[in-house]
C-alpha cells in the first residue's frame, strides 16, 4: 500500500497525460505531491523526507515546464534530475564520513566500507545510465512513447535495479538479523 502511496503523484501525472496534455498533467503531479506530503505529515506529525525532495524537485521543475512550456526542457528534465543524483551520490563519496547509499541504508543494513563504497558506484552509474536512456528515448520516439517509457520503463528498470541491489546486500541483512538475534539470547 506504501508503495501506491508514494507513487500517488506519478499515476496522476499519468491519468492527466492521457486525459489532458503533458502540463495539465505536471500541474496534477505538482498538486498531488503536495497533498501527498502535507497528508503524511498530518497522519503521523512529521514528513517523509522522500516526499519532501519529490515536491521540492516537482515545484522547481514542475513549474519551469509550465512556465516555458518548451518541449525539449520537458524531455531533458528526467536527465537532469538524474545526472544531478549521480552528482550528489559521487560527491558523497568524497565529502562527509559516509556514502550518500550508507547513511540512508545503514540503519537497516550493516556492511563494510568497500561494500557501500561499491554501492555508490553502482548508484552513481545507474542514475548515469538512466538519464542517458531517457534522452535516447525522449528524441527518438514520439512524445507518447517517451511518457509511456517515463513511466512504466524508467520505473520497471529501477524496480530490476533495486531488486538487484537486493539481492546484492542480502547477505549483510541476514548477518544483521543474525547478530541481533544473537543479542537478544545473550
Amino acid at each position: 500500500m506504501k508503495f501506491l502511496y508514494d507513487f500517488f503523484p506519478i499515476l496522476l501525472f499519468f491519468v492527466a497525460y492521457k486525459m489532458y496534455d503533458i502540463y495539465v498533467a505536471t500541474a496534477v503531479a505538482m498538486a498531488a505531491a503536495a497533498v501527498q506530503t502535507f497528508a503524511f505529515w498530518f497522519r503521523h506529525r512529521r514528513f517523509e523526507k522522500m516526499h519532501l525532495v519529490t515536491l521540492a524537485l516537482l515545484l522547481v521543475f514542475g513549474g519551469l515546464t509550465i512556465f516555458l512550456r518548451d518541449p525539449v526542457f520537458i524531455k531533458w528534465k528526467p536527465t537532469v534530475i538524474n545526472w544531478l543524483f549521480a552528482a550528489v551520490f559521487m560527491a558523497s563519496n568524497w565529502f562527509g564520513d559516509r556514502p550518500l547509499v550508507e547513511r540512508m541504508m545503514s540503519h537497516a543494513i550493516q556492511a563494510p566500507r568497500p561494500v557501500w563504497l561499491r554501492l555508490s558506484w553502482m548508484w552513481i552509474l545507474f542514475f548515469l545510465s538512466i538519464g542517458a536512456l531517457n534522452l535516447y528515448v525522449a528524441f527518438t520516439f514520439s512524445e507518447e512513447t517517451w511518457v509511456n517509457f517515463k513511466l512504466f520503463g524508467m520505473l520497471g528498470i529501477t524496480f530490476a535495479f533495486v531488486i538487484g541491489q537486493a539481492f546484492y546486500l542480502s547477505r549483510y541483512v541476514e548477518d544483521h538479523v543474525a547478530e541481533a538475534e544473537a543479542e537478544e539470547d545473550a
